[in-house]
């Protein structure tokens, strides 16, 4: 086996015997090659074997490939995971009347319910990347979306208040693992060029997952009743993980990085392109040094990626900030304005399905600098978001900066997970996209209750926006640290012509 920076090579009918068996070159600025051999021992190693070897890299063959039925079947079942984690996780706001009514209980008993999703969401991520980028992203994507289906199927049979809340936050960690590892997988079998629109595309299927939810269940409930929603909501996970089982693939890249044998590499890439059927061999190149057999975990918290990992779960809890605090308290606060309840709800309505400009986001992030791009994204949505404040009062200008404050804030948190998934190796990819949506749920409990403490304090509205519009500042400060110390990183880390051998 032979290492040389971070290229990583799974290759077969081919035996080394020292170090110095294998060899490649550096390849782009950057990019090291290294080599991670997996050997059939039965054919002994000489320099006609070797000649007679064909090489594949990996991400090239994706890259020059055109996008294969069997890429957009990938895309479907994350579409469609994504779609039911959005679902589920609106769920409980849909049936939380009925419980009020049918329990006869107050909507403070309610709290610990609606909250139990989030902290569950929170822990599925945190507990799920370093699973995933040990175990393989099939193995962690499968297990999630079936325990988040079991325990939402279950929740239609609670019978008490204790009992949903710990089911709540059974469902939460499954959803909260799942939607992580849906991205990293969709992002390893992207092509480079197209990654941040395929995989922001992907991601609009939570708020169609909401958004559905909505609509099903105002014609379920008064037909079947509030323990329908959540059968569906279970019903339709479950019957996904029997698909996924037989049809969902692991990450190549993953494979390569972990050194699977070239038979297994093979019979998933062949489905992209006939090509891979003849290789003996497959390269992967990494466009940041880490060292190799590192884990999850301490490559997100290794001196190359730290400053960058940091910046992006402040970025994601700052845009969590806004998007939770806005959601939850803007129609009391504009009925606070002299609204009526009716036109406060319509025109807050209007934030959460501002999120038209996300797959544009992701064309122009593979176009241009993506950390700029997002950033760009958070500061104007900033600045919409003081606008609202400044708008009460006039309600064509406050219609404008609600629709264009979420169209903003909602493309830039939803091109996070694309943003993370290109900046993490693939050995550190799965700890790092979950850690970023982990770290970030906690800035969606710290919204809702600082625009509560900034109600009871008798701020003003117009100083309440204003406060809230800081985040999105501080969010576009945090991705412009990132984007410089990242290429200092690039330039320190990665030395031309650098190689290691073992």
């Amino acid at each position: 086996m032979a290492l040389a920076g971070n290229c990583v090579v799974a290759r077969s009918g081919v035996h080394a015997n020292s170090a110095n068996d294998f060899a490649f070159d550096t390849g782009g600025q950057g990019k090291d090659r290294a080599c991670i051999g997996h050997a059939d021992n039965s054919t002994p190693f000489d320099e006609d074997a070797m000649e007679e070897t064909r090489t594949v890299d990996v991400q090239a063959l994706i890259n020059e490939h055109p996008f294969s039925r069997f890429q957009w079947l990938v895309f479907a079942m994350c579409f469609v995971i994504v779609l039911m984690d959005g679902f589920d996780t609106a769920a409980i706001g849909f049936i939380a009347p009925s419980l009020l009514s049918e329990w006869h209980i107050g909507k403070a008993a309610l709290a610990p319910v609606l909250s139990a999703a989030l902290f569950g969401l929170a822990c599925g991520a945190l507990l799920s990347g370093p699973l995933s980028d040990r175990t393989g992203r099939r193995r962690v994507l499968i297990s999630a979306v079936l325990l988040f289906g079991v325990s939402c199927f279950g929740s239609a049979y609670a019978t008490n208040l204790t009992e949903l809340t710990a089911l709540r936050f059974i469902t939460g960690v499954g959803l909260g693992a799942a939607m992580p590892n849906a991205v990293t997988l969709m992002s390893e079998f992207c092509p480079d060029a197209r990654r941040a629109t395929i995989v922001n595309l992907m991601f609009c299927g939570f708020p169609l997952g909401a958004a559905f939810g909505g609509f099903l269940a105002a014609w379920m409930i008064p037909q079947f009743g509030w323990r329908s929603v959540l059968l569906f909501g279970g019903t339709v996970p479950l019957l996904l993980t029997a698909m996924l089982v037989f049809m969902l693939p692991e990450s190549v890249r993953y494979m390569v990085a972990k050194g699977h044998p070239v038979q297994r590499i093979r019979k998933v890439l062949v489905r992209i392109s006939v090509r891979a059927g003849s290789a003996q061999a497959f390269i992967m190149q990494e466009s940041v040094k880490h060292a190799h057999g590192s884990g999850g975990i301490r490559i997100v918290l290794s001196r190359s990626f730290i400053v960058g990992s940091v910046m992006l779960w402040l970025c994601y809890f700052m845009g969590l900030v806004i998007f939770y605090g806005l959601v939850n308290w803007m129609p009391v606060l504009l009925r606070e304005a002299g609204m009526s309840s009716q036109r406060a709800a319509m025109v807050s309505a209007l934030f959460p399905l501002g999120g038209a400009g996300t797959v544009l986001c992701g064309m122009l992030m593979d176009r241009f600098n993506p950390n700029r791009i997002v950033a760009a994204a958070y500061a104007l949505g900033a600045i919409s978001v003081y606008a609202i404040g400044q708008a009460i009062g006039n309600i064509g200008l406050l219609v404008c900066a609600v629709f264009v404050a979420g169209v903003l804030v909602n493309t830039a948190q939803v091109s996070m997970p694309a943003l993370a998934a290109a900046f993490y190796p693939t050995a550190g990819r799965g700890t790092g996209v979950a850690w970023m949506l982990g770290v970030g749920r906690f800035g969606g409990i710290a919204g809702s209750f600082l625009v509560a403490e900034l109600s009871k304090q008798q701020v003003s509205l117009p100083g309440i926006f204003t406060v809230v519009a800081i985040s999105g500042a501080v969010s576009c400060a945090a991705l412009l640290i990132k984007q410089a110390t990242s290429i200092n990183t690039v330039a320190s880390e990665v030395p031309d012509g650098e190689s290691l051998a073992h």
